[in-house]
This record gives C-alpha cells, sequence and structure tokens, in this order.
C-alpha cells in the first residue's frame, strides 16, 4: 500500500515551515496536569483523573450516528475493595468535538457526578445482598451523573440530569446479572442518542514491556497482555452525525477531530488536568519535561509549542529502534507524521482512492482558520467496515485508525509502523511486523452501545 503526502495541502494548512514560536514560560507545567497510562509525572498519583483512552467511530449497528467512548482510572484491579472506584465527584469529564479545524471546541458534552452513600456507620460493604437491578436497596453506594451539552449557538443545557452510574462488579455473588445493570444504567436522549457513565473493560491492549529497551533489546519480551484482566471507568455518548458536524450537515462535513479532558476543582476554579486525542503521543512522542505541559492546554495552542511539534517531525522513537534492532530510521522530517498527529490525512493515493480526516475537507470550513493540533480525526463518511482489520488504515480498512479509533484497533502495532515508515513506503516493516504480538483484547467489543465489553471481576493475579 502507498500513501502519499499532499504538499500542496500541508502548505494551505501553514504546516510545512512547521510553526511559530510560543514561549514556554506562559506554559508551566503547574498550571495542569496529565493524561493517558501513568505517562505523564503529575497525574500518576491522580487516578480517578487519569484519561486513559479516546475512542470515535460510526456505530457500526447504527451507521446514522457516531460513538465516542473515553476511558479514566488506569489498572483497577476487579477486587480492589472494599471502597471501588468512583468518578470524581470534584471535576468534569469532558468529550470535545472540533468541527472547523481551529482546535477549539465546537461540541462539548461534560459528565459531572455526585455520590449517593448509604452506608453510613453501620457497615464496610458496599452492597449488603445480591443486586439485581439498577435501583437494588442491597446496592448501598451509587453514584449519579448530570450530562451537559456546549456549542456556540446554544451555549449550555442540561441533557441528562438525574443518571445512573454502572457500579463497580464486585463479583457473581453480588452482581449475578452484570449486563442487566448496565442495560438499564442507559440513558436514552432527545434526537436518538444515548449516554453510558460506568465501569468497563479495558480494552486498550499491548504488551507494557515495551518500557524495557523495546521489548527486551531483543523482542523476546512480547506476547503478554498487560492490561488483561483489568477495568477501567468510561463514559460514552451515540448521537447523530448531524448533531456534531459542522453547521449541523455530516454529509458536506463528515470530519470532526475529537479529544477528551478532565477537569479538577481547586481553590482557583476548574484546571485542566488531563487531555488525550490520539493514543500513545504523551507517551512515545512528547518528552517528559513536556508532558504536564502539554495536557494543560488546549489543541490549538499545539502548533505554538515548536519543542512538541519537533518531536512530530524528528520523532524518537525510530532512532531509539535503529540503535537497538539496527532498523534504519525513516529521513527527516516527517511529514506523514504530521498528518497522522496534527492535520489528518490530507490526501491519499495508491489503493486508497479517497481522502480521510483532515478538517480542509469540510465544505463549509474556512481554511485560513485550520491550525495544525493533536486529536482523534474522524471522517464519518467512512461506512462501518464488513470486516475490519486490526492494522486499519494501513492495512486498506479506511474506517481503522488514524481516521478514529474503535475498540479493536490495534493502535500500538499501527503507531510502531507508522513512525517506522510503513505511511511513506506503503508497506510494512517486516523485521516488525509482529508488533507486540498482543493483536486483540481478551474479551470482544459488545455489539451495541456502549460496545466496551463489560467490567470483571476476577482477581488479576489468579489468571
Amino acid at each position: 500500500m502507498e500513501l502519499r503526502i499532499n504538499r500542496r495541502a500541508l502548505l494551505a494548512l501553514g504546516v510545512a515551515g512547521v510553526v511559530a514560536a510560543s514561549s514556554l514560560t506562559l506554559l508551566r507545567p503547574e498550571a495542569g496536569g496529565a493524561s493517558s497510562h501513568r505517562e505523564a509525572p503529575l497525574i500518576a498519583g491522580d487516578p480517578r483523573n487519569d484519561n486513559t483512552d479516546v475512542y470515535a467511530f460510526v456505530s457500526p449497528d447504527r451507521p446514522d450516528t457516531v460513538t465516542l467512548i473515553a476511558n479514566w482510572i488506569p489498572f483497577e484491579e476487579p477486587a480492589g475493595g472494599p471502597n471501588f472506584y468512583t468518578f470524581d465527584t470534584r471535576s468534569r469529564y469532558n468529550i470535545k468535538i472540533d468541527n472547523n479545524g481551529n482546535g477549539l471546541p465546537d461540541v462539548t458534552y461534560q459528565w459531572t457526578f455526585r455520590d449517593e452513600d448509604r452506608r453510613g456507620a453501620s457497615t464496610f460493604l458496599y452492597n449488603n445482598g445480591p443486586v439485581t437491578s439498577i435501583g437494588d436497596e442491597n446496592l448501598l453506594f451509587r453514584q449519579r451523573y448530570t450530562l451537559k451539552k456546549f456549542t456556540a449557538r446554544d451555549g449550555w443545557t442540561t441533557v441528562v440530569k438525574d443518571g445512573v452510574v454502572a457500579p463497580s462488579n464486585t463479583g457473581a455473588a453480588s452482581m449475578p446479572d452484570y449486563g442487566r445493570l448496565r442495560a438499564q444504567s442507559l440513558r436514552r436522549l432527545p434526537g436518538g442518542g444515548q449516554s453510558f457513565a460506568g465501569q468497563a473493560d479495558e480494552a486498550f491492549f499491548v504488551d507494557l514491556r515495551v518500557f524495557d529497551l523495546l521489548y527486551g533489546g531483543d523482542l523476546s519480551e512480547v506476547g503478554q497482555d498487560t492490561t488483561r484482566g483489568y477495568n477501567v471507568h468510561s463514559i460514552a455518548i451515540q448521537v447523530p452525525k448531524d448533531e456534531v458536524a459542522l453547521k449541523g450537515d455530516a454529509r458536506r462535513n463528515p470530519v470532526i477531530g475529537v479529544w477528551s479532558t478532565t477537569e479538577k476543582w481547586s481553590p482557583g476554579g476548574y484546571r485542566q488536568v488531563s487531555r488525550l486525542g490520539n493514543p500513545l503521543v504523551n507517551e512515545v512522542v512528547v518528552p517528559a519535561a513536556l508532558k504536564d505541559t502539554f495536557n494543560a492546554i488546549s489543541p490549538d495552542k499545539d502548533a505554538g509549542i515548536p519543542a512538541v511539534v519537533k518531536r512530530v517531525t524528528h520523532p524518537e522513537l525510530p532512532k531509539l529502534v535503529e540503535g537497538i534492532y539496527k532498523i534504519p530510521a525513516p529521513k527527516t522530517p516527517r511529514a506523514d507524521l504530521v498528518e497522522i498527529f496534527l492535520t489528518g490525512i490530507a490526501k491519499a493515493n495508491g489503493p486508497i482512492k479517497a481522502d480521510l480526516n483532515s478538517q480542509i475537507l469540510n465544505r463549509d470550513a474556512d481554511p485560513r482558520a485550520f491550525r495544525p493540533s493533536e486529536m482523534l480525526r474522524l471522517n464519518m463518511a467512512v461506512p462501518p467496515a464488513r470486516d475490519p482489520n486490526r492494522l486499519g488504515v494501513l492495512a486498506g480498512d479506511l474506517q481503522g485508525f488514524p481516521n478514529g479509533r474503535r475498540l479493536g484497533d490495534d493502535v500500538v502495532d499501527i503507531s510502531l509502523q507508522a513512525v517506522e515508515g510503513a505511511a511513506l513506503t506503503g508497506k510494512l516493516v517486516d523485521a516488525l511486523a509482529a508488533g507486540d504480538k498482543v493483536d486483540a483484547n481478551d474479551k470482544p467489543s459488545q455489539p451495541h452501545f456502549p460496545y466496551i465489553p463489560l467490567p470483571g471481576s476476577a482477581a488479576v493475579n489468579q489468571r
């Protein structure tokens, strides 16, 4: 497969010269936090606000809608009671959508949470009997949520006032039919959408021994799904495509950029303490000294930080691979990675016959307002794949990552191939074709919203 870079489109987006300067002294790390799987210093001690993954895809069973999912709290050990996992009641959890390419949110969905704790001084238990429904009196602790929506035209509106969070799965004796509890927690939205908040299986699959000198220095440390058996806390929303499209018209303007944030209350007000769009960017692209800064800002500011942009145009990982495995690093600067991470793929050739996910393709967008920015871009016009390929676009499956992200996309192997130049050469790097040898989650996605697998209840160390 060949995937060529459209230089004219990049020039139109103002990327070729790679951006203006901005003082890092104005973006001190203490102004915010960090996100993803414990990859940034400040968030490592605050897991309830640690945003781990974002997914965005055309709903496979309802292709007139789009589904957006964001996860928090990495490495939830299912047996970690008696005080099980909860959303932070002093934080605001957001999924944000940019539909005109300027790096600012045009639509925001925001969840806030409150506790209902009936345990008092009488018991330590999470539940004192089998929980057979979401409103069961045996469930002694639950959370409720308010879901608000923001648009520039309408401001803030309340979409759900008293939603119920699906509880932590405490085990088969306590919750004999957890699927029923999840189904009862779903809320129908005006206009035909749905929302969800609650515990779920950790759908991100990876062998994290990559941090031991790239799988042990000899590819011997692969094949073990490090996140298997762990849970996360998810928020998800499914809405008609027009609801998030520029000018409410997904046919003319099918491309959106998606990211999520957590805003935590502090004495000075709410501050952004996590941010996540594309997977693995903060882990393996942004250097340690900039991780907290990167997560404290909005995407429209990304292009103003030359040190961050340089990590995209001159990435570190290929040099490490060359040093350890003697696989030559592609030449820099890397315009292909600029498209993947900062602009969206502007033009594809060879077997790929359609533009994918550059917001410049939205007919009603103003090219002069476009800002290179890190977010997960999705072209909603690409229909669900009949036979999804875990390697997504690199394998010719146009609905897969980096055109959005599905639960089954192998983002580790895709990203490794991408940084090693697969999008430049049109073919996979044979020496790394097996990737981390973790090719799928241990639990399949569900056929209907919210799609993410049900949370497990077995202790991780029992397997």
